[in-house]
């Protein structure tokens, strides 16, 4: 099947985050391309921790989907099931395609605009500028990152972070989260551990937050860090359904295609590829699934289609301005020098270059 007006193939990208926009970016040229996304733009979400306190820098890592996609159709749409042939939306499209790439990552709650969501960053800077006590409730990278930002821009306030866990960044060894919890603390972070801040019976405006142990934290504002379910509902209702696992993972073969199909493929958190869930691996995976439609549409031997293959486990959390823990392969360093990797610009001139904005 083709497109009835230009006779090309038809390629449907679902979700707009920093894979999906990558793999509608590099397919838009080779094909019939849409792209369904519900908001008008992508964000660089490894950079959002430091335009909480530098409201400018959303700036530069919210961009506008139609400054990359310039040669294909932004449906701005949730998608709420697949067929066959056809991709359901939420406003009652039914989109048809030769090839899809499904990129739905995790449950956002993002507005719409580019402009309410600086609004927001914006909105947290004034909150964190008035506040003189500020609660993080979660200490995975977004928490630990958030924590660092604080310590360095607002020596002054107080700063808790609560983690459910016994130990901050559980996703990487256990000694790059020492060194991120001795970073911490010497900038007098306040960490506790093995806790949750139970926000069911916390109203608006109140000061005191409970602890699982029953722990008072007094903190004028908070922020919740913690990680959000995968956005696959949509997918077991679908004709995909049995390629969901109990986790709620999509499970793919190598080539990055849905398991049991041909012409599906899925890229980014939302995989069950057994790897650390990071941008730059969504990236890998973007441009060989884009490889990969290519190729098949072009018609060539499915024993050409290009493999993934998974890394090591590197990460580099970036501690305020100057300085990072980064996890090696073989080494795990805390200060400047990985922090001139990462923390300086977080990787935002390095993004807008690789897709053209």
């Amino acid at each position: 099947m083709a497109s009835e007006t230009t006779g090309e193939k038809r390629v449907v990208v679902v979700g707009g985050g920093i894979a999906g926009a990558l793999a509608a970016k590099s397919l838009q040229s080779d094909g019939d391309v849409v792209l369904i996304d519900p908001k008008e733009y992508f964000e660089i979400t490894w950079a959002s921790m430091r335009a909480k306190v530098e409201p400018s820098v959303a700036e530069r890592m919210v961009v506008k989907h139609k400054d990359y996609f310039t040669n294909g159709r932004l449906a701005m749409s949730s998608a709420v099931g697949v067929t066959e042939t056809h991709v359901l939306t939420a406003d009652g499209e039914s989109i048809p395609y030769d090839y899809l790439v499904i990129a739905t990552g995790h449950n956002d709650n993002f507005p719409k605009t580019k402009s309410e969501r600086m609004e927001q960053y914006q909105a947290d800077y004034n909150k964190i500028e008035s506040a003189d006590s500020i609660l993080i409730i979660g200490g995975g990278p977004s928490g630990v990152e958030l924590a660092g930002e604080l310590a360095v821009d607002f020596p002054g306030k107080k700063v808790t972070l609560v983690h459910s866990r016994l130990r901050l960044l559980d996703f990487v060894g256990a000694k790059a989260s020492k060194k991120a919890l001795d970073w911490l603390t010497s900038r007098k972070v306040e960490v506790i551990l093995g806790q949750l801040v139970d926000l069911k019976s916390h109203s608006d405006g109140d000061k005191t937050f409970k602890t699982s142990t029953g722990e008072t934290i007094v903190a004028d504002i908070h922020f919740f860090c913690v990680g959000r379910p995968l956005s696959s509902s949509w997918i077991k209702d679908s004709v995909l359904n049995e390629a969901v696992d109990a986790r709620g993972r999509v499970m793919v073969d190598e080539h990055l295609r849905v398991k049991g199909r041909k012409n599906v493929f899925a890229i980014g958190d939302i995989t069950d590829i057994p790897e650390m869930k990071q941008g730059y691996l969504a990236q890998k995976h973007a441009l060989l699934a884009a490889k990969n439609v290519k190729l098949l549409m072009d018609g060539g031997k499915e024993s050409k289609l290009a493999s993934y293959k998974t890394g090591s486990d590197i990460a580099i959390i970036s501690l305020g301005r100057k300085e990072a823990v980064a996890q090696f392969p073989f080494t795990t360093i805390v200060g400047c020098i990985p922090g001139l990797i990462k923390s300086k610009d977080l990787f935002i001139g390095k993004t807008r270059k690789t897709m053209g904005v």
